[in-house]
């Protein structure tokens, strides 16, 4: 789960960045609102790896993230994998009581919205359906329908550039994006570069609002002059499209902005060429999943039928295997270490290890212990690929637990 935060989080850090650098000051409201919903839902679903794509440059080697073997020490070694589970539920407890309460206030907000197009008094203006509410905020939309209040409409102080704004929003169906985007919010707040890609997108809509009613009226300095006039009045409704959302300097200059073809194009190949870097990157094939946790033999990685090595009696023997003989050096008892140390070895397409190697050491010779116990390993049972025999590399940890009060 951790690791699937950090790529999701990591993608939408590299995607934002990249609408930030050559997108956002463009005049291609269409491509951008493709673009930040499409690598929104690119940086939640690839690193699933629910397809994989070999890369140009496989080596044919497939890696085995094995799970940690801890060797204790002493009469009373302190139990740290416990109090990091407990850590863990305490942290999932909390997210799950913020998502909770995140979730249902989303659902009290559609709700509000539903209610509001039964029960309040409506116009037909366009062909478009206005609510009239008697709450003081701006025009706003929602799904089918405008918003405006009931007195500033009956007294004709609603401009018809406002009304407008607000079609274009419905007839682009910008409330889809923003329901898609408010519900992943919800399941990622944790995530802290969400926040800045729902404000990016929320903005574009504003920047093809802005640009339907330029074509529509014709007088862009007329508009901008409303704008201001509004850009005071801070009043936002959840959910909804609002007419005053980020009234800023570069949204009025976007209005008067001339559009280079040649420019966009080329912003548009090297966005391209990034997308397809980044999917390469975070899908190519990796034989660490999940089943390995669950003891699979066999499973599917992409379309390849994968047979993992098999130590005889399966993995859990050889964790006792391992266990059993390893052998703390007096050194590290004496000094009553707590560590861990990082292994790797080759299961050979013969059943045999080869290439052990320490990782990460931690002196005191617990490297060349784990050197030692490991090349006491009878053969494994070869792993396959598609039937045909593999080299499977393995990453071991280690983890030496000692009692301090240990004689």
């Amino acid at each position: 789960m951790i690791t699937y935060l950090l790529k999701s989080g990591i993608l939408l850090f590299v995607f934002y960045a990249v609408y930030k650098l050559l997108l956002e000051n463009e005049k291609m409201f269409r491509f951008n609102r493709a673009y930040l919903i499409g690598t929104l839902i690119f940086s939640f679903v690839i690193p699933l790896q629910l397809f994989s794509i070999k890369t140009m440059f496989e080596t044919g080697i497939n890696t085995i993230q094995l799970e940690e073997i801890v060797i204790r020490t002493g009469r009373a070694p302190l139990n740290e994998s416990d109090i990091m589970q407990n850590i863990f539920y305490f942290l999932i407890r909390i997210y799950v009581f913020v998502l909770l309460v995140l979730g249902f206030r989303f659902i009290l907000n559609i709700i509000s919205f539903f209610l509001k197009l039964k029960r309040k008094e409506t116009r037909l203006i366009n062909g478009v359906k206005v609510v009239l509410i008697d709450e003081a905020v701006l025009p706003h939309s929602f799904w089918n329908a405008i918003f405006v209040n009931k007195a500033e409409f009956e007294m004709g102080k609603i401009p018809s550039e406002l009304i407008a704004h607000e079609k274009a929003h419905l007839e682009q169906k910008h409330t889809l994006d923003i329901l898609f985007v408010e519900a992943l919010r919800i399941v990622f707040w944790i995530n802290p570069i969400l926040p800045y890609f729902i404000k990016a997108i929320k903005l574009n809509h504003e920047f093809l609002a802005d640009e339907a009613v330029n074509k529509q009226f014709g007088e862009v300095s007329n508009y901008q002059n409303l704008l201001l006039e509004f850009a005071s009045k801070k009043q936002t409704v959840p959910l909804a499209s609002n007419i005053n959302y980020q009234i800023t300097k570069k949204r009025l200059l976007m209005m008067t902005k001339q559009e280079s073809v040649a420019k966009a194009g080329f912003k548009v190949l090297t966005v391209v060429a990034v997308c397809i870097v980044l999917l390469f990157a975070f899908s190519s094939e990796a034989v660490a999943q999940k089943a390995n946790l669950m003891n699979d033999k066999v499973y599917k990685a992409g379309d390849s039928e994968i047979k993992q090595p098999e130590f005889p009696g399966g993995v859990m023997e050889f964790y006792k295997f391992v266990g059993q003989r390893f052998k703390i050096p007096a050194e590290a008892s004496k000094n009553h270490v707590d560590t861990k140390i990082y292994m790797q070895f080759m299961v050979e397409k013969d059943g045999s290890l080869s290439e052990i190697t320490i990782v990460k050491d931690a002196g005191y010779g617990l490297g060349e212990e784990a050197i030692r116990v490991l090349k006491l390993s009878p053969n494994w049972i070869p792993g396959s690929e598609n039937g045909k025999p593999v080299r499977v590399l393995y990453s071991l940890p280690i983890t030496i637990q000692s009692s301090k009060d240990a004689k």
